[in-house]
């Protein structure tokens, strides 16, 4: 492939990649500050309540990913993220104007649903326009969205909320999702033969590359043979407990920080944004070796394992030694963060281009569910024990059973 070709894909594609993912992930990620804040004490919210209702967002994510999956792997990834981003800006702006619980569960249920399509609508998109030796620093740079959103959110949400309150903040922070929305629309195209800024021999290396990566993966015979396939299982629960430890944390780690410390909350926004400046780090690093290397299980399971170990030191230190649990807590975010890119690159190399769509929907489902249990339950043990002990050693054993799942995967040459 030729560099120049490389080049222009990454400087036209990338950049509009990473902002539309990252207002996802922001208009998701900040209930986890109005906890913080006093949406629980405003609307008469139980700590139980509240952590079911931080987690409801994952529940609509999972009963709608196959649906997007395949809308986008066979109609237009395009069109499907210009609706869902104006859909989630209004739902997310609607959130600040709740006036009870029923009406508050129901909108972050709802806002699950219009988002569950844009992780895999993303992933098949890249997987269009970047080939193998490309595609962990690719989905990377996608998924990078995540660690740097909750980076500048952690410091701009806590601002928004001293100055304005929890209310202002929801609907200022869904408001450019509804912006971009137009502009993604204007700019974005499906697919290479779709575009004027390649040339006609760009466009046919390109294809002939992704042609060759398909040619030594036996297709999978339909649809419904993708639920019994081995290898799709066995990628759906790595992905569904890794995200119990990755959504557990991320939902209530200002709550962690705040409950464990005397901190107010613009201290514990800067607090909250360290993890993830770690993330990105070592995210670009370990994409990059993955890319190099060509070995992605490498980059994948030892990576959850130092996180299964740092949850678990964190838990028998205990919250009277703050600073050194603080510390834990960044080596558990980074390393968690870090493999995102390889696994997802991992995905089109073990799955024929037939089915990657619905296979990468099912994946993400599963994800989705490990989300849910992730955000409902580490939220419900923090607050029943008053300390979130228990819920590091929950996050700690699901990601010593993906570490197990994803040694025991075989790699195809």
């Amino acid at each position: 492939m030729n560099t120049k070709l490389s080049i222009k894909r990454w400087w036209y594609l990338m950049p509009i990649i990473f902002i539309t993912y990252s207002l996802a992930y922001l208009d998701r990620a900040n209930y986890g500050f109005a906890a913080a804040a006093g949406i629980e004490q405003d609307l008469g919210i139980s700590h139980s309540i509240s952590s079911l209702i931080g987690a409801l967002f994952f529940l609509g994510y999972f009963f709608f990913q196959i649906p997007g999956a395949i809308y986008a792997s066979k109609r237009s990834v395009r069109k499907l993220i210009f609706w869902c981003l104006i859909l989630w800006g209004l739902c997310a702006a609607a959130t600040g104007m709740v006036q009870n619980i029923a009406m508050l569960m129901a909108i972050r249920f709802i806002l699950g649903v219009v988002e569950a399509a844009v992780m895999p609508a993303m992933l098949i998109y890249i997987s269009n326009w970047f080939t193998k030796s490309e595609r962990s620093r690719a989905n990377t740079y996608l998924i990078l969205g995540n660690p740097v959103t909750v980076l500048w959110m952690s410091i701009a949400s806590g601002y928004l909320i001293e100055a304005y309150g929890w209310r202002e903040m929801f609907i200022i922070e869904g408001l450019p999702a509804i912006l971009w929305a137009f502009f993604w629309i204007a700019i974005v195209r499906d697919k290479p033969d779709e575009v004027k800024w390649l040339s006609t021999s760009e466009k046919e290396n390109l294809q002939n590359e992704m042609n060759k990566e398909q040619e030594n993966i036996v297709p999978i015979k339909n649809y419904s043979a993708v639920f019994h396939s081995p290898i799709v299982i066995k990628l759906s629960l790595i992905h569904g407990l890794w995200n119990i430890g990755v959504y557990g944390l991320m939902m209530w780690m200002p709550s962690i920080i705040k409950s464990a410390s005397s901190f107010d909350l613009v201290s514990t926004g800067w607090l909250t944004s360290v993890p993830y400046l770690a993330a990105i780090c070592l995210m670009v690093t370990i994409s990059w070796l993955s890319d190099k290397f060509q070995n992605r299980k490498l980059f994948v399971w030892p990576l959850h394992a130092i996180a299964a170990v740092s949850f678990f030191t964190s838990y028998i230190l205990g919250i009277e030694y703050f600073w050194v649990s603080y510390l834990l807590l960044i080596v558990a975010a980074a390393c968690m963060y870090a493999p995102y890119g390889p696994f997802f690159a991992y995905v089109p190399e073990l799955i024929p281009k037939n089915v990657l769509g619905i296979s990468i929907g099912t994946i993400n489902c599963s994800g989705a569910l490990g989300s849910f249990l992730g955000a409902w339950f580490v939220g419900y043990l923090n607050g029943i024990t008053g300390s979130p002990n228990t819920s590091y050693t929950l996050m700690a054993c699901s990601l010593l059973g993906a570490v197990i799942l994803m040694y025991s995967i075989k790699n195809k040459n």
